[in-house]
């Protein structure tokens, strides 16, 4: 599905209005109305609906609405924020058309005294997809008063957004509304399925307001959101005459002392995500440990000891021969040579490489390798947003500020595919829209997940899809597995394991 962002939205509107010739009070219109059915639903029977109203169009929706609930017979207080003679014509227009429909109209003060009771309903209509900026003034003033009638028990709907919302990227703006419901118009919005903004924007429905797809279709879509339906078309069934060695062979370099976990869960989450062959590349004293309980994995010893080095890449290639994807990095010895020694492998077997974990920051101390690295395979890299922040010499907060357009960025600097982990993942591509995965749970906040993830990426690659939508449906599925074990065990009881566990429980609805 796709989203867009506030200059996105502005670019299909203009088209729309002043190419294609639908009158911006005509969408004005329908939203409105679309935003009243939606009320209609969720006020109790006897509910009264107070519409908060700002000054540009958001609040000339809150207006429609007010009138049409007016006209429907509910109760309706519509209170405006702004001044009558402020906003755009539009707006303006919808105000007028409310008072002459007999909707009162009043000002903060009315809305600060409001007494809730059951069934009541506040729409918020302060700020649409243009919000730059801290509301203020009366604003700020609004966007309090409807928490407080939160927290006395009014639901609250929320028209395109919540108001404080950023369009672009999820985070607040300064003061913002918690809703129960938002409608948005004609397409979600980024800020609404990035966290927080998920959260604050409760459940979202997107309604068509008539604005023609062709006008979309010239404006690039920046991401959107990797449904159920587009994630399975991309793991297609096994042909009933399938081997293992046509289901794809992949090799794991995983695991040292102390960290021989991680290459057990990367061998469990490629053997669960369907790879024929799995082989784990190890230091001698990781592979007993790591092959513990897994019979179906193989071996091959790296010889020596401590961080990977220059010295393995013979060692390496050998291993990577009857390969066809490899997955590199959890758990495993680093040090300041292990990027170079990364290149050495990839420069003679150029296979389809997922970067995870240690191997990622082992490229953060040679930040020129990156894009070399992606000249050489096709590359996934898997960072965590702190991985990501030491990749790019920034801060945690700097990644988590903007996560889509960072990760495009930097997907199209680097020439690779980017999963960036987190709650909602992001893929990006070299070319293309950003996927957001709705899929996953806080549960998965713990050790050994991201694990399981580059295992089962590497079996899909392993399998034959390329990078990008290998990445896209391994995150889909990896979410999706990670809210199975949720429900078995609870978030705060599940582990890494439990997940790779799981993930065969997502080929079971599937089909798979």
């Amino acid at each position: 599905m796709r989203l867009v962002n506030a200059e996105e939205m502005r670019a299909i509107e203009r088209i729309a209005i002043e190419e294609m010739g639908i009158p911006a009070a005509t969408l004005m219109e329908r939203a409105g109305r679309a935003v009243a059915e939606e009320a209609l639903e969720l006020a109790g029977q006897d509910g009264r609906v107070v519409v908060v109203c700002g000054a540009g169009n958001n609040g000339g929706d809150g207006f429609v609405a007010a009138r049409l609930l007016q006209k429907a017979g509910r109760g309706v207080l519509a209170v405006g924020l702004g001044r009558p003679d402020q906003g755009s014509p539009e707006s303006m227009a919808m105000r007028k058309a409310a008072e002459e429909a007999g909707v009162p109209i009043s000002g903060l003060g009315a809305l600060e005294q409001f007494p809730v009771r059951r069934g009541d309903l506040v729409i918020d209509a302060i700020f649409g997809t243009g919000l730059d900026r801290p509301a203020e003034g009366n604003f700020a003033a609004g966007i309090e008063a409807i928490a407080r009638l939160r927290e006395q028990g009014a639901r609250v709907l929320a028209v395109d957004l919540p108001s404080g919302l950023s369009t672009d990227t999820g985070h607040t703006v300064g003061l913002a509304v918690r809703a129960d419901a938002t409608v948005t118009l004609a397409y979600s919005k980024i800020g609404l399925e990035l966290q927080p903004g998920a959260d604050l924007a409760g459940v979202i429905t997107v309604v068509d307001i008539g604005i023609p797809p062709s006008a979309a279709d010239r404006v690039p879509a920046s991401a959107e959101l990797l449904d159920e339906a587009t994630a399975r078309s991309l793991v297609l069934r096994r042909d009933r005459e399938a081997h293992k060695g046509n289901a794809g062979r992949l090799l794991v370099v995983a695991g040292m002392p102390g960290k021989t976990g991680a290459a057990h869960l990367a061998l469990c989450g490629a053997l669960r995500g369907g790879a024929g062959l799995v082989t784990l590349a190890a230091r001698a004293e990781v592979i007993g440990p790591a092959l513990s309980g897994r019979p179906e994995a193989m071996s091959i010893t790296l010889p020596g000891n401590g961080a990977i080095t220059r010295s393995d890449v013979q060692a390496l290639q050998a291993a990577a021969a009857g390969a066809d994807a490899l997955v590199i990095g959890p758990g495993i010895p680093r040090g300041p040579e292990t990027a170079p020694a990364i290149r050495g492998l990839l420069e003679r077997h150029p296979l389809p490489t997922v970067l995870d974990a240690d191997a990622v920051n082992a490229l953060a101390d040679h930040p020129g390798l990156v894009a070399a690295i992606g000249q050489d395979a096709p590359i996934v890299l898997t960072p965590h947003p702190g991985e990501m922040a030491r990749l790019i010499g920034g801060s945690v907060e700097e990644i988590q500020a903007d996560r889509v357009a960072i990760a495009r960025r930097k997907a199209q600097e680097w020439g690779v595919v980017v999963l960036l982990k987190g709650a909602r993942t992001v893929v990006a591509a070299p070319d293309g829209p950003a996927a957001i995965i709705p899929t996953g749970n806080p549960g998965m906040a713990t050790g050994g997940t991201g694990d399981v993830l580059a295992g089962l990426l590497g079996a899909m690659l392993a399998g034959g899809l390329r990078p990008r939508e290998a990445a896209r449906a391994a995150a889909w599925v990896h979410g999706r597995a990670g809210d199975i074990a949720a429900r078995r065990f609870g978030e705060r009881g599940m582990l890494a394991s439990d997940l790779a566990e799981a993930i065969g429980a997502v080929w079971v609805e599937w089909g798979r």
